[in-house]
Protein backbone atom coordinates (compact mmCIF):
# COMPACT_ATOMS: atom_id res chain seq x y z
CA UNK A 1 0.00 0.00 0.00
CA UNK A 2 2.86 2.36 0.65
CA UNK A 3 3.55 2.44 -3.07
CA UNK A 4 0.17 4.08 -3.57
CA UNK A 5 1.25 7.23 -1.76
CA UNK A 6 3.75 9.32 -3.61
CA UNK A 7 5.61 12.36 -2.39
CA UNK A 8 5.28 15.80 -3.89
CA UNK A 9 7.21 16.58 -7.05
CA UNK A 10 8.89 19.83 -8.04
CA UNK A 11 7.34 20.42 -11.44
CA UNK A 12 9.51 22.81 -13.41
CA UNK A 13 12.30 22.91 -10.80
CA UNK A 14 15.37 20.81 -11.46
CA UNK A 15 18.05 19.99 -8.89
CA UNK A 16 20.56 22.01 -10.93
CA UNK A 17 18.40 25.10 -10.60
CA UNK A 18 18.63 25.06 -6.79
CA UNK A 19 21.69 25.82 -4.70
CA UNK A 20 23.26 22.40 -4.14
CA UNK A 21 24.06 22.91 -0.47
CA UNK A 22 20.56 24.12 0.35
CA UNK A 23 18.99 21.25 -1.60
CA UNK A 24 21.14 18.64 0.15
CA UNK A 25 20.33 19.98 3.61
CA UNK A 26 16.66 20.36 2.67
CA UNK A 27 16.36 16.80 1.48
CA UNK A 28 18.08 15.56 4.62
CA UNK A 29 15.45 17.34 6.72
CA UNK A 30 12.47 15.69 4.97
CA UNK A 31 10.66 12.76 6.51
CA UNK A 32 8.49 10.22 4.73
CA UNK A 33 4.91 11.13 3.93
CA UNK A 34 2.32 9.45 6.18
CA UNK A 35 0.68 6.22 5.03
CA UNK A 36 -2.78 6.35 6.62
CA UNK A 37 -4.20 3.24 4.84
CA UNK A 38 -1.72 0.68 6.18
CA UNK A 39 -3.99 -1.15 8.61
CA UNK A 40 -5.16 -4.66 7.72
CA UNK A 41 -8.50 -4.53 5.93
CA UNK A 42 -8.36 -0.81 5.15
CA UNK A 43 -8.54 -1.53 1.42
CA UNK A 44 -10.76 -4.56 0.68
CA UNK A 45 -9.81 -6.98 -2.10
CA UNK A 46 -12.98 -6.26 -4.06
CA UNK A 47 -16.42 -4.65 -4.01
CA UNK A 48 -19.21 -6.85 -2.67
CA UNK A 49 -22.29 -5.27 -4.27
CA UNK A 50 -23.83 -6.98 -7.32
CA UNK A 51 -22.53 -5.78 -10.67
CA UNK A 52 -22.84 -6.62 -14.35
CA UNK A 53 -19.91 -8.90 -15.13
CA UNK A 54 -20.08 -8.19 -18.88
CA UNK A 55 -20.01 -4.39 -18.52
CA UNK A 56 -16.90 -2.30 -19.22
CA UNK A 57 -14.59 -1.70 -16.27
CA UNK A 58 -14.33 1.96 -15.13
CA UNK A 59 -16.15 4.86 -16.83
CA UNK A 60 -14.98 6.78 -19.86
CA UNK A 61 -14.63 10.56 -19.76
CA UNK A 62 -17.69 10.99 -21.99
CA UNK A 63 -19.89 8.53 -20.09
CA UNK A 64 -22.97 10.74 -20.63
CA UNK A 65 -22.86 10.12 -24.40
CA UNK A 66 -23.89 6.48 -23.86
CA UNK A 67 -27.43 7.17 -22.60
CA UNK A 68 -29.04 7.64 -26.00
CA UNK A 69 -30.07 11.25 -25.29
CA UNK A 70 -29.04 13.45 -28.22
CA UNK A 71 -29.31 16.72 -26.31
CA UNK A 72 -27.26 15.62 -23.32
CA UNK A 73 -23.77 15.59 -24.86
CA UNK A 74 -23.93 19.23 -26.10
CA UNK A 75 -25.29 20.29 -22.72
CA UNK A 76 -22.38 18.59 -20.97
CA UNK A 77 -19.87 20.27 -23.28
CA UNK A 78 -21.42 23.66 -22.57
CA UNK A 79 -21.38 23.06 -18.82
CA UNK A 80 -17.68 22.10 -18.81
CA UNK A 81 -16.88 25.38 -20.58
CA UNK A 82 -19.31 27.80 -18.94
CA UNK A 83 -20.35 26.43 -15.55
CA UNK A 84 -19.62 29.07 -12.92
CA UNK A 85 -18.54 26.64 -10.20
CA UNK A 86 -15.96 25.22 -12.61
CA UNK A 87 -14.81 28.77 -13.36
CA UNK A 88 -14.49 29.49 -9.63
CA UNK A 89 -12.31 26.45 -9.03
CA UNK A 90 -10.24 27.16 -12.15
CA UNK A 91 -9.45 30.56 -10.65
CA UNK A 92 -8.47 28.86 -7.39
CA UNK A 93 -6.00 26.73 -9.32
CA UNK A 94 -4.47 29.91 -10.72
CA UNK A 95 -4.21 31.32 -7.20
CA UNK A 96 -2.46 28.14 -6.07
CA UNK A 97 -0.06 28.45 -9.01
CA UNK A 98 0.73 32.00 -7.95
CA UNK A 99 1.33 30.86 -4.36
CA UNK A 100 3.61 28.19 -5.78
CA UNK A 101 5.60 30.89 -7.56
CA UNK A 102 5.83 32.95 -4.37
CA UNK A 103 7.14 29.94 -2.44
CA UNK A 104 9.64 29.16 -5.19
CA UNK A 105 11.01 32.70 -5.12
CA UNK A 106 12.10 32.19 -1.51
CA UNK A 107 14.76 29.73 -2.72
CA UNK A 108 16.54 32.43 -4.75
CA UNK A 109 18.42 35.54 -3.65
CA UNK A 110 16.87 38.95 -4.17
CA UNK A 111 18.69 41.67 -6.09
CA UNK A 112 17.62 45.32 -6.03
CA UNK A 113 19.02 48.26 -7.98
CA UNK A 114 18.74 51.92 -7.06
CA UNK A 115 19.71 55.30 -8.38
CA UNK A 116 18.94 58.57 -6.63
CA UNK A 117 19.74 62.21 -6.30
CA UNK A 118 19.29 64.89 -3.64
CA UNK A 119 19.79 68.68 -3.45
CA UNK A 120 20.30 70.29 -0.08
CA UNK A 121 21.10 73.79 1.20
CA UNK A 122 19.74 76.71 3.24
CA UNK A 123 18.73 80.39 3.14
CA UNK A 124 22.22 81.67 3.84
CA UNK A 125 25.18 81.54 1.53
CA UNK A 126 26.85 79.04 3.84
CA UNK A 127 26.28 76.22 3.44
CA UNK A 128 25.83 76.48 -0.27
CA UNK A 129 23.20 74.36 -1.98
CA UNK A 130 24.72 71.18 -3.39
CA UNK A 131 23.70 68.09 -5.33
CA UNK A 132 24.41 64.46 -4.44
CA UNK A 133 23.91 61.47 -6.75
CA UNK A 134 24.28 57.78 -5.97
CA UNK A 135 23.64 54.40 -7.57
CA UNK A 136 23.97 50.89 -6.28
CA UNK A 137 22.91 47.28 -6.03
CA UNK A 138 21.82 45.37 -2.92
CA UNK A 139 21.35 41.65 -2.57
CA UNK A 140 20.12 39.35 0.18
CA UNK A 141 19.67 35.63 0.64
CA UNK A 142 18.22 33.82 3.64
CA UNK A 143 17.71 30.10 4.16
CA UNK A 144 16.98 27.84 7.09
CA UNK A 145 19.72 25.32 7.73
CA UNK A 146 17.24 22.44 7.46
CA UNK A 147 15.27 23.52 4.43
CA UNK A 148 12.48 25.73 5.77
CA UNK A 149 11.97 27.46 2.44
CA UNK A 150 12.14 24.21 0.48
CA UNK A 151 9.50 22.64 2.72
CA UNK A 152 7.30 25.70 2.30
CA UNK A 153 7.59 25.18 -1.45
CA UNK A 154 6.74 21.52 -1.03
CA UNK A 155 3.59 22.47 0.90
CA UNK A 156 2.66 24.98 -1.81
CA UNK A 157 3.10 22.30 -4.48
CA UNK A 158 0.80 19.96 -2.57
CA UNK A 159 -1.73 22.78 -2.14
CA UNK A 160 -1.62 23.26 -5.90
CA UNK A 161 -2.25 19.56 -6.43
CA UNK A 162 -5.17 19.71 -4.00
CA UNK A 163 -6.73 22.64 -5.86
CA UNK A 164 -6.33 20.86 -9.19
CA UNK A 165 -8.04 17.76 -7.84
CA UNK A 166 -10.76 19.88 -6.23
CA UNK A 167 -11.43 21.39 -9.65
CA UNK A 168 -11.70 17.86 -11.06
CA UNK A 169 -14.21 16.96 -8.33
CA UNK A 170 -16.33 19.96 -9.29
CA UNK A 171 -16.11 19.09 -13.00
CA UNK A 172 -17.33 15.53 -12.42
CA UNK A 173 -20.02 16.68 -10.00
CA UNK A 174 -21.22 19.27 -12.52
CA UNK A 175 -21.46 16.64 -15.26
CA UNK A 176 -23.53 14.46 -12.93
CA UNK A 177 -25.81 17.34 -11.98
CA UNK A 178 -26.39 18.29 -15.63
CA UNK A 179 -27.45 14.74 -16.50
CA UNK A 180 -29.58 14.50 -13.35
CA UNK A 181 -31.42 17.78 -14.00
CA UNK A 182 -31.90 16.94 -17.68
CA UNK A 183 -33.51 13.58 -16.88
CA UNK A 184 -35.56 15.20 -14.11
CA UNK A 185 -37.03 17.68 -16.60
CA UNK A 186 -37.98 14.85 -18.97
CA UNK A 187 -39.48 12.85 -16.11
CA UNK A 188 -41.72 15.74 -15.02
CA UNK A 189 -42.78 16.34 -18.61
CA UNK A 190 -43.72 12.68 -18.91
CA UNK A 191 -45.63 12.83 -15.64
CA UNK A 192 -47.47 15.93 -16.86
CA UNK A 193 -48.43 14.08 -20.05
CA UNK A 194 -49.66 11.09 -18.01
CA UNK A 195 -51.70 13.37 -15.77
CA UNK A 196 -53.28 15.08 -18.78
CA UNK A 197 -54.13 11.72 -20.34
CA UNK A 198 -55.74 10.50 -17.13
CA UNK A 199 -57.63 13.76 -16.74
CA UNK A 200 -59.00 13.34 -20.27
CA UNK A 201 -60.04 9.77 -19.44
CA UNK A 202 -61.66 10.93 -16.19
CA UNK A 203 -63.60 13.59 -18.05
CA UNK A 204 -64.76 10.99 -20.55
CA UNK A 205 -66.01 8.73 -17.77
CA UNK A 206 -67.58 11.75 -16.05
CA UNK A 207 -69.56 12.44 -19.22
CA UNK A 208 -70.75 8.82 -19.31
CA UNK A 209 -71.70 8.98 -15.63
CA UNK A 210 -73.58 12.25 -16.18
CA UNK A 211 -75.53 10.65 -19.01
CA UNK A 212 -76.40 7.67 -16.79
CA UNK A 213 -77.54 9.97 -14.00
CA UNK A 214 -79.71 11.93 -16.43
CA UNK A 215 -81.29 8.70 -17.65
CA UNK A 216 -81.80 7.44 -14.10
CA UNK A 217 -79.40 4.49 -14.44
CA UNK A 218 -76.80 5.87 -11.96
CA UNK A 219 -77.09 7.95 -8.82
CA UNK A 220 -75.66 11.32 -7.95
CA UNK A 221 -73.25 9.46 -5.65
CA UNK A 222 -71.55 7.94 -8.69
CA UNK A 223 -71.36 11.38 -10.25
CA UNK A 224 -69.83 12.95 -7.11
CA UNK A 225 -67.24 10.19 -6.79
CA UNK A 226 -66.10 10.65 -10.38
CA UNK A 227 -66.01 14.44 -9.96
CA UNK A 228 -63.82 13.99 -6.87
CA UNK A 229 -61.43 11.71 -8.75
CA UNK A 230 -61.19 14.19 -11.62
CA UNK A 231 -60.43 17.07 -9.25
CA UNK A 232 -57.81 14.96 -7.45
CA UNK A 233 -56.01 14.20 -10.71
CA UNK A 234 -56.21 17.83 -11.87
CA UNK A 235 -54.73 18.97 -8.54
CA UNK A 236 -51.45 17.16 -9.31
CA UNK A 237 -50.76 19.21 -12.45
CA UNK A 238 -49.70 22.56 -10.90
CA UNK A 239 -47.04 20.85 -8.77
CA UNK A 240 -45.64 18.91 -11.72
CA UNK A 241 -45.56 22.02 -13.88
CA UNK A 242 -43.76 24.07 -11.23
CA UNK A 243 -41.25 21.29 -10.53
CA UNK A 244 -40.48 21.01 -14.25
CA UNK A 245 -39.81 24.77 -14.43
CA UNK A 246 -37.54 24.68 -11.39
CA UNK A 247 -35.56 21.79 -12.91
CA UNK A 248 -35.12 23.83 -16.11
CA UNK A 249 -33.94 26.80 -14.06
CA UNK A 250 -31.41 24.61 -12.25
CA UNK A 251 -30.13 23.23 -15.56
CA UNK A 252 -29.75 26.75 -16.97
CA UNK A 253 -27.64 27.81 -13.98
CA UNK A 254 -25.46 24.72 -14.40
CA UNK A 255 -24.84 25.88 -17.98
CA UNK A 256 -23.83 29.33 -16.77
CA UNK A 257 -26.83 31.25 -18.05
CA UNK A 258 -29.93 33.04 -16.76
CA UNK A 259 -32.95 30.76 -16.24
CA UNK A 260 -35.48 33.00 -17.95
CA UNK A 261 -36.63 31.57 -21.26
CA UNK A 262 -34.34 28.55 -21.17
CA UNK A 263 -35.79 25.34 -22.61
CA UNK A 264 -34.87 21.93 -24.04
CA UNK A 265 -36.53 19.94 -26.81
CA UNK A 266 -37.05 16.40 -25.45
CA UNK A 267 -40.39 15.62 -23.80
CA UNK A 268 -39.99 12.23 -22.12
CA UNK A 269 -37.60 9.45 -21.15
CA UNK A 270 -38.43 7.24 -24.12
CA UNK A 271 -35.35 5.66 -25.70
CA UNK A 272 -33.05 6.66 -22.83
CA UNK A 273 -31.29 3.75 -21.16
CA UNK A 274 -28.43 3.85 -18.65
CA UNK A 275 -25.18 2.28 -19.90
CA UNK A 276 -23.68 -0.48 -17.78
CA UNK A 277 -20.34 -0.10 -16.01
CA UNK A 278 -18.48 -1.93 -13.27
CA UNK A 279 -15.60 -0.98 -10.98
CA UNK A 280 -12.19 -2.52 -10.86
CA UNK A 281 -10.36 -3.19 -7.60
CA UNK A 282 -10.98 -0.86 -4.64
CA UNK A 283 -7.24 -0.10 -4.54
CA UNK A 284 -7.54 1.34 -8.06
CA UNK A 285 -10.22 3.74 -6.86
CA UNK A 286 -7.53 5.50 -4.81
CA UNK A 287 -6.02 6.69 -8.09
CA UNK A 288 -9.32 7.29 -9.92
CA UNK A 289 -11.21 9.41 -7.43
CA UNK A 290 -10.20 13.10 -7.44
CA UNK A 291 -11.77 13.50 -3.99
CA UNK A 292 -9.34 10.91 -2.59
CA UNK A 293 -6.45 12.50 -4.47
CA UNK A 294 -7.39 15.89 -3.04
CA UNK A 295 -7.45 14.50 0.50
CA UNK A 296 -4.03 12.91 -0.13
CA UNK A 297 -2.54 16.18 -1.38
CA UNK A 298 -3.96 18.07 1.61
CA UNK A 299 -2.39 15.47 3.92
CA UNK A 300 1.00 15.72 2.22
CA UNK A 301 0.85 19.51 2.40
CA UNK A 302 0.16 19.27 6.13
CA UNK A 303 3.12 16.89 6.51
CA UNK A 304 5.38 19.38 4.71
CA UNK A 305 4.16 22.06 7.12
CA UNK A 306 5.06 19.77 10.03
CA UNK A 307 8.59 19.43 8.65
CA UNK A 308 8.79 23.18 8.05
CA UNK A 309 7.63 23.92 11.61
CA UNK A 310 10.29 21.55 12.94
CA UNK A 311 13.06 23.44 11.12
CA UNK A 312 12.21 26.63 13.01
CA UNK A 313 13.97 25.15 16.05
CA UNK A 314 17.26 25.49 14.14
CA UNK A 315 19.24 28.54 12.94
CA UNK A 316 18.85 30.29 9.63
CA UNK A 317 21.62 31.75 7.49
CA UNK A 318 21.40 35.25 6.06
CA UNK A 319 23.76 36.66 3.40
CA UNK A 320 23.77 40.31 2.37
CA UNK A 321 25.75 42.33 -0.09
CA UNK A 322 25.77 45.82 -1.57
CA UNK A 323 27.83 47.75 -4.10
CA UNK A 324 27.46 51.24 -5.45
CA UNK A 325 28.84 54.59 -6.59
CA UNK A 326 28.61 58.00 -4.96
CA UNK A 327 27.62 60.19 -3.52
CA UNK A 328 28.99 62.68 -6.09
CA UNK A 329 28.00 66.23 -6.84
CA UNK A 330 27.73 65.80 -10.61
CA UNK A 331 25.81 63.09 -12.41
CA UNK A 332 28.58 62.76 -15.01
CA UNK A 333 30.98 61.62 -12.28
CA UNK A 334 28.56 59.07 -10.84
CA UNK A 335 30.32 55.97 -12.17
CA UNK A 336 33.87 57.13 -11.44
CA UNK A 337 35.89 54.14 -10.14
CA UNK A 338 37.10 56.23 -7.25
CA UNK A 339 33.56 56.46 -5.90
CA UNK A 340 32.91 52.71 -5.92
CA UNK A 341 32.27 50.98 -2.58
CA UNK A 342 30.97 47.56 -1.58
CA UNK A 343 30.10 45.54 1.48
CA UNK A 344 29.24 41.90 2.15
CA UNK A 345 28.02 40.23 5.29
CA UNK A 346 26.77 37.00 6.74
CA UNK A 347 24.82 36.25 9.89
CA UNK A 348 23.27 33.32 11.63
CA UNK A 349 19.97 33.86 13.42
CA UNK A 350 18.81 31.55 16.20
CA UNK A 351 15.74 32.17 18.28
CA UNK A 352 16.57 31.95 21.99
CA UNK A 353 13.27 32.90 23.59
CA UNK A 354 9.97 33.48 21.81
CA UNK A 355 7.43 32.75 24.52
CA UNK A 356 6.79 29.28 23.18
CA UNK A 357 5.67 30.44 19.72
CA UNK A 358 7.77 27.96 17.70
CA UNK A 359 6.76 25.07 19.94
CA UNK A 360 3.09 26.02 19.61
CA UNK A 361 3.39 26.28 15.82
CA UNK A 362 4.96 22.83 15.73
CA UNK A 363 2.11 21.41 17.85
CA UNK A 364 -0.42 23.11 15.61
CA UNK A 365 1.13 21.63 12.45
CA UNK A 366 1.17 18.14 13.95
CA UNK A 367 -2.44 18.43 15.08
CA UNK A 368 -3.42 19.57 11.60
CA UNK A 369 -1.67 16.53 10.14
CA UNK A 370 -3.55 14.24 12.53
CA UNK A 371 -6.81 15.83 11.43
CA UNK A 372 -6.02 15.26 7.77
CA UNK A 373 -4.96 11.66 8.36
CA UNK A 374 -8.46 11.04 9.73
CA UNK A 375 -9.97 13.07 6.90
CA UNK A 376 -8.13 10.99 4.33
CA UNK A 377 -9.25 7.72 5.87
CA UNK A 378 -12.84 8.93 6.03
CA UNK A 379 -12.69 10.11 2.40
CA UNK A 380 -11.45 6.70 1.24
CA UNK A 381 -14.03 4.76 3.23
CA UNK A 382 -16.78 7.11 2.03
CA UNK A 383 -15.66 6.58 -1.57
CA UNK A 384 -15.85 2.79 -1.10
CA UNK A 385 -19.29 3.16 0.47
CA UNK A 386 -20.52 5.39 -2.38
CA UNK A 387 -19.52 2.76 -4.93
CA UNK A 388 -21.13 -0.05 -2.97
CA UNK A 389 -24.34 1.95 -2.48
CA UNK A 390 -24.50 3.01 -6.13
CA UNK A 391 -23.98 -0.56 -7.33
CA UNK A 392 -26.71 -1.78 -4.99
CA UNK A 393 -29.10 0.99 -6.05
CA UNK A 394 -28.51 0.23 -9.73
CA UNK A 395 -29.42 -3.42 -9.11
CA UNK A 396 -32.46 -2.66 -6.93
CA UNK A 397 -33.91 -0.01 -9.25
CA UNK A 398 -33.38 -2.30 -12.26
CA UNK A 399 -35.32 -5.08 -10.57
CA UNK A 400 -37.97 -2.64 -9.38
CA UNK A 401 -38.39 -1.15 -12.84
CA UNK A 402 -39.05 -4.55 -14.37
CA UNK A 403 -41.79 -5.24 -11.82
CA UNK A 404 -43.38 -1.80 -12.12
CA UNK A 405 -43.55 -2.22 -15.90
CA UNK A 406 -45.45 -5.49 -15.43
CA UNK A 407 -47.75 -3.80 -12.91
CA UNK A 408 -48.45 -0.85 -15.23
CA UNK A 409 -49.33 -3.11 -18.15
CA UNK A 410 -51.68 -5.14 -15.93
CA UNK A 411 -53.30 -2.01 -14.49
CA UNK A 412 -53.78 -0.59 -18.00
CA UNK A 413 -55.50 -3.78 -19.14
CA UNK A 414 -57.68 -3.87 -16.02
CA UNK A 415 -58.72 -0.27 -16.56
CA UNK A 416 -59.54 -0.88 -20.22
CA UNK A 417 -61.77 -3.85 -19.37
CA UNK A 418 -63.46 -2.08 -16.45
CA UNK A 419 -64.28 0.95 -18.59
CA UNK A 420 -65.96 -1.28 -21.19
CA UNK A 421 -67.87 -3.10 -18.45
CA UNK A 422 -68.96 0.19 -16.88
CA UNK A 423 -70.28 1.41 -20.22
CA UNK A 424 -72.25 -1.82 -20.52
CA UNK A 425 -73.49 -1.53 -16.93
CA UNK A 426 -72.03 -4.84 -15.72
CA UNK A 427 -69.94 -3.23 -12.91
CA UNK A 428 -70.48 -0.23 -10.66
CA UNK A 429 -68.41 2.93 -10.71
CA UNK A 430 -66.47 1.98 -7.59
CA UNK A 431 -64.64 -0.79 -9.43
CA UNK A 432 -63.94 1.53 -12.33
CA UNK A 433 -62.63 4.28 -10.04
CA UNK A 434 -60.30 1.85 -8.26
CA UNK A 435 -58.86 0.63 -11.56
CA UNK A 436 -58.47 4.17 -12.86
CA UNK A 437 -56.70 5.26 -9.68
CA UNK A 438 -54.43 2.21 -9.75
CA UNK A 439 -53.45 2.90 -13.35
CA UNK A 440 -52.68 6.55 -12.67
CA UNK A 441 -50.51 5.68 -9.65
CA UNK A 442 -48.71 2.89 -11.54
CA UNK A 443 -47.94 5.15 -14.51
CA UNK A 444 -46.54 7.83 -12.23
CA UNK A 445 -44.53 5.22 -10.29
CA UNK A 446 -43.14 3.89 -13.55
CA UNK A 447 -41.75 7.29 -14.50
CA UNK A 448 -40.33 7.81 -11.01
CA UNK A 449 -38.66 4.40 -11.12
CA UNK A 450 -37.17 5.07 -14.56
CA UNK A 451 -35.76 8.33 -13.23
CA UNK A 452 -34.43 6.60 -10.10
CA UNK A 453 -32.71 4.00 -12.31
CA UNK A 454 -31.04 6.75 -14.34
CA UNK A 455 -30.03 8.65 -11.22
CA UNK A 456 -28.51 5.49 -9.76
CA UNK A 457 -26.34 5.02 -12.83
CA UNK A 458 -25.26 8.68 -12.68
CA UNK A 459 -24.34 8.23 -9.01
CA UNK A 460 -22.29 5.16 -9.94
CA UNK A 461 -20.36 7.04 -12.63
CA UNK A 462 -19.76 9.85 -10.16
CA UNK A 463 -18.61 7.44 -7.43
CA UNK A 464 -16.20 5.76 -9.86
CA UNK A 465 -14.50 9.06 -10.67
CA UNK A 466 -16.23 9.81 -13.97
CA UNK A 467 -13.31 8.52 -16.05
CA UNK A 468 -10.72 10.65 -14.23
CA UNK A 469 -7.24 9.21 -13.60
CA UNK A 470 -4.67 10.82 -11.35
CA UNK A 471 -1.65 9.77 -13.43
CA UNK A 472 -3.13 11.11 -16.67
CA UNK A 473 -4.18 14.32 -14.93
CA UNK A 474 -0.69 14.91 -13.52
CA UNK A 475 1.01 14.19 -16.85
CA UNK A 476 -1.32 16.48 -18.79
CA UNK A 477 -1.12 19.39 -16.36
CA UNK A 478 0.86 22.46 -17.38
CA UNK A 479 1.28 25.64 -15.37
CA UNK A 480 -0.90 28.38 -16.81
CA UNK A 481 0.94 31.29 -15.19
CA UNK A 482 4.40 32.37 -16.38
CA UNK A 483 6.29 33.10 -13.16
CA UNK A 484 9.47 31.05 -13.80
CA UNK A 485 12.35 33.40 -12.85
CA UNK A 486 15.12 32.05 -15.08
Amino acid sequence: MKSLFRGAFLRGVSAKALPSAVLAISLAACTANPTPMDRPGDVPPGFTAPMASSAPVWPQNDWWSKYGAEELAPLEDTAQKENLDIAIYAARVLQAEANDGIALSALFPTLNGSIGGTRSGGNSAIPRARNAFSAGLTSSYQQGFFGTQYLDLKAAREDLRAQRYAAAVVGISTASQVADEYFTILAFRERIAIANANIAAAKRILAITQAKVNSGVSSNLDLAEQQALLAQQESTLPGYIESEKEARYALAILLGRAPEGYDIKAQNLDGIAPPMVQPGMPSELLLRSPAIAQAEANLFAAHANVDAARTLYFPSLSLTGSAGYGPVSQLSNLFNPAGFAFSIGASILQSIFDGGRIHAENDQAQARQQELVATYRKTVFTAFSDVESALGTVKSTTDQLALVEIQTKADAEAYRISELQYREGTIDIVSLLNNQRNLFEAQQALVQTKLARLEASIALYNALGGGWEQKASDEAYKNQLDWWPL
